[in-house]
């Protein structure tokens, strides 16, 4: 870490934990793991304030990472801390961990915290990095975590923001949001994410947050088959905003908070995804612009486009709200191969003229039409 920029202050009364599991090995999981054992670093003669320890399911890839101290797979050409411990026993991670980060893909979510459920710790802070909805249920990853560890709701917490592994991992600095209804569980997860580099806020928003972080992927798909297609600016920058006035309806409708689309889980991480060709959904965007089909975009990319998964889910979301989402809806049809990447933007630009913002309320509200 930089010896030069401080961490932010934490204040006195968050408690530390003694033990932060991280599981999930891929990209954004050892990313993670990296931050956190970063920030148990108070200063580089100091013993570490906690423990951390990253799991993935390939024995022979902890073993590895655990031999050279890299993530040879996404990110060959960064050191590790030395304080990070790596282990393909996924019980041995949980033991005594008083935060469990959970950075597995959406769908995969239940099964492997069902699975485990025994282990996890009664007390610990529960954390999802993933940014989805649960096919068939329709649910949120934190309602996940819920149903699958009954009596946790309370120690559950989402982070989302505009979160470009490859750019954290490299100590780029980021700003992102740790959203819970429990203020000390907020509290704890962004003491062990702070760091001169990564800036964690609080919010209490879990379903603004949450929502953000999950729609943001389909609109990302959008721009990047915009960009396959060769579309300038002009185009890229009006399904961004309107993207983002699709998500802030529906977080209103289910509850969210307007202005936490206007922030960094919301506008900030928009923009990062379909800006970026480290994104992945961008780049799946792309990708089905040049005629690719989805199967065939799945098996060209190494890691997980959440949003081709999302798509669907979230207009079915949106449907039984009554919340208007055409850009979710074009997309959608585009993954269904009911219509093809040509017939997009007639579905993105061939409806009635209106206001932008309805006259006398905020974009953010569920009038019929919008």
């Amino acid at each position: 870490m930089s010896e030069t920029v401080r961490a932010p202050t934490v204040p006195p009364t968050v408690p530390t934990p003694r033990k932060v599991a991280v599981l999930g090995a891929g990209s954004w999981g050892t990313a993670f793991a990296k931050i956190a054992a970063d920030a148990a670093r108070v200063d580089a003669d100091s013993d570490p304030a906690w423990k951390v320890v990253l799991w993935g399911r390939d024995e022979a890839a902890m073993n590895l990472m655990a031999e050279t101290g890299t993530n040879d797979r996404y990110f060959p050409n960064v050191r590790l801390p030395g304080n990070l411990e790596f282990t393909a026993n996924q019980r041995e991670a949980l033991t005594g961990a008083d935060v469990v980060v959970l950075a597995l893909p959406a769908q995969v979510l239940r099964d492997q915290l069902v699975s485990v459920a025994d282990a996890v710790p009664e007390e610990a802070v529960l954390v999802s990095l993933a940014k989805g909805l649960e096919r068939g249920t329709g649910l949120r990853m934190s309602e996940v975590i819920a149903e699958a560890l009954p009596g946790s709701e309370g120690r559950i917490a989402v982070l989302s923001g505009p979160n470009l592994a490859r750019e954290i991992i490299q100590e780029q600095p980021t700003a992102s949001v740790v959203a819970a209804v429990s203020e000390p569980s907020a509290g704890m997860v962004s003491r062990v994410c702070a760091t001169p580099y990564f800036r964690p806020y609080t919010s209490a928003d879990v379903v603004g947050v949450e929502i953000g972080g999950l729609v943001k992927n389909v609109i990302a798909l959008c721009v990047g088959i915009c960009e396959g297609r060769d579309y300038g600016d002009n185009s890229k920058a009006s399904i961004m905003t309107r993207g983002l006035a699709e998500t802030t309806r529906l977080a209103s409708a289910l509850g969210g908070r307007p202005e936490t689309l206007a922030g960094l889980a919301g506008m900030g991480d928009l923009v990062a995804t379909c800006s970026s060709p480290l994104s992945r959904n961008h780049t799946a965007g792309r990708l089905l612009a040049l005629g690719l089909s989805v199967e065939e975009v799945s098996a060209r990319m190494t890691q997980t486009a959440e949003g081709i998964k999302s798509a669907p889910v979230v207009r079915d979301l949106a449907r039984r709200h009554g919340v208007e989402m055409p850009i979710v809806e074009a997309v959608t049809s585009v993954l269904a191969g009911e219509i093809t990447v040509d017939q997009l933007q007639p579905m993105l630009l061939g409806r009635r003229l209106k206001a932008e913002t309805p006259h006398g309320g905020p974009e953010g509200t569920n009038a019929p039409g919008q």
